[in-house]
């Protein structure tokens, strides 16, 4: 929104004349912009602080302040977007004057198609911006106009070059993981999913879109208590485990909860509990070599149970002062949580107390007749095996599927000194079999 002042005159030009060159210029700005409409509210002057990297994800519901606050804190004063398909500019005046932390602007864009997402002002604004959060809405609408375009790229370079700090809520939040559902074909519901894991609306995009630390392998979905969704997200998990054999995770919260993550890994959760029951959900496949579900297949109820702890769950009630987290980068470490079991019998979802899950070795237990121990994990410049592996046939992949070189210093050990954090896929062949084991470097 353009903010402009016209200085009245005692003797030029009469009202009305004013007031037609007024609406000449607002239709004039509408005509010139109808791929996308901006609002801006602070300065005009862009500005370059010292923000730091982060991500917020929030549930669906109404914005809880002290998470936009955390959000907003990390811009450092900077300049801050906000990108949505649909409304107007409700964000505006909250993040700029509302929650008393100072910023140099608040500019919404509302992109109407492709065009818009690819105006050079707009990638040029969300380039030189400190913070980018995306709006609720449609989720097919971000990956229509923002996917393998010039925008999907400015995102992405803001993210891992720049560094800047990204989040979003409901549709927002549901494109951040590296594996996401894009209700292509509308909403799909849990009773749905879990009768038939291929319905036509469980459509899921996988490594083509964001590529955020921390969500590499990660699937999330929010409004998880109106309606349950705990269901449905368990089949977007066994449609990756089956189709990318590779254990996967997820981050889901409660419509009035958020999860914010810190350049460390560690997931600070807000909300309002005790007084509601607001909890995010952190989810990963159980720690074994056998993890992907026993019956995903076209038309049928989904079998996912591996003895009643297919789904390994950290239940993190979220507080005003996030007193409580849940570290993502190795995936066992919470404070203030409780773990479940998931499991999913026949299309029936279905939940029991756990334990955390062990996972600091992994073994492959049937490769040529014996078993290959690995360790540690996470790991750090050194991957580790319980026996000499010189003529063990072995692959790696970083998190977006590409292939690595291995590099052995030892008959029982490679290097990976060269390798950046992240989560990668160890992968053993055996003849027509293929054993895979995840792997975290800090």
């Amino acid at each position: 929104m353009t903010n402009f002042t016209i200085k009245q005159r005692t003797s030029c030009m009469r009202q009305d004349k004013i007031i037609i060159i007024i609406i000449h210029f607002l239709f004039s700005f509408s005509l010139f912009s109808q791929d996308y409409t901006e609002y801006t509210t602070g300065s005009a002057v862009d500005v370059v602080t010292n923000h730091q990297s982060g991500i917020c994800l929030m549930g669906g519901a109404t914005e809880h302040d002290e998470a936009m606050t955390w959000f907003l804190n990390k811009a450092d004063g900077g300049d801050i977007v906000i990108l949505r398909a649909s409304g107007s500019d409700g964000y505006n005046n909250y993040f700029y004057s509302e929650l008393g932390i100072t910023v140099n602007s608040v500019t919404t864009f509302v992109i109407h198609n492709e065009n818009g997402a690819l105006d050079s002002y707009v990638l040029g604004k969300v380039a030189h911006a400190e913070a980018i959060w995306f709006a609720g809405g449609n989720q097919y609408n971000y990956v229509n106009y923002f996917k393998d375009n010039a925008m999907e790229s400015v995102l992405n370079d803001f993210i891992n070059i720049k560094q800047g700090v990204i989040g979003g809520t409901s549709a927002g939040m549901a494109i951040l993981g590296n594996h996401y559902f894009d209700a292509s074909n509308g909403t799909v519901t849990s009773e749905q999913a879990l009768g038939d894991p291929y319905h036509s609306r469980v459509t899921l995009g996988y490594n083509d879109f964001l590529e955020i630390p921390f969500l590499e392998s990660v699937i999330t979905d929010t409004h998880y208590d109106d309606p349950d969704r705990r269901g449905r997200h368990s089949v977007f998990m066994a449609r990756f485990a089956q189709e990318n054999s590779i254990r996967p995770f997820g981050i889901a919260c409660n419509e009035y909860t958020a999860v914010c993550v810190e350049p460390d890994g560690k997931s600070y959760v807000y909300g309002d509990y005790p007084n509601f029951e607001e909890h995010a959900f952190f989810i990963q496949a159980n720690c074994i070599t056998d993890f992907a579900p026993e019956d995903c297949a076209v038309g049928k109820p989904l079998s996912w149970v591996r003895n009643n702890e297919a789904l390994k769950v950290y239940k993190v009630p979220g507080t005003n002062n996030a007193a409580n987290y849940f570290d993502i980068s190795d995936w066992e470490t919470g404070s203030g949580g409780s773990w479940e079991n998931w499991y999913i019998q026949n299309g029936n979802f279905q939940t029991t107390t756990s334990e955390n899950p062990e996972c600091s070795s992994l073994s492959i237990d049937d490769y040529n007749d014996f078993s290959i121990e690995v360790f540690p994990n996470p790991f750090l410049n050194k991957i580790q095996f319980s026996k000499d592996i010189s003529d063990v046939k072995m692959q790696m992949y970083n998190a977006f599927g590409k292939e690595l070189f291995l590099k052995f210093d030892s008959e029982n050990s490679i290097d990976t000194s060269n390798l950046s954090s992240g989560i990668y896929l160890l992968r053993f062949l055996s003849g027509d079999t293929q054993h895979n084991l995840k792997l975290l470097k800090k």
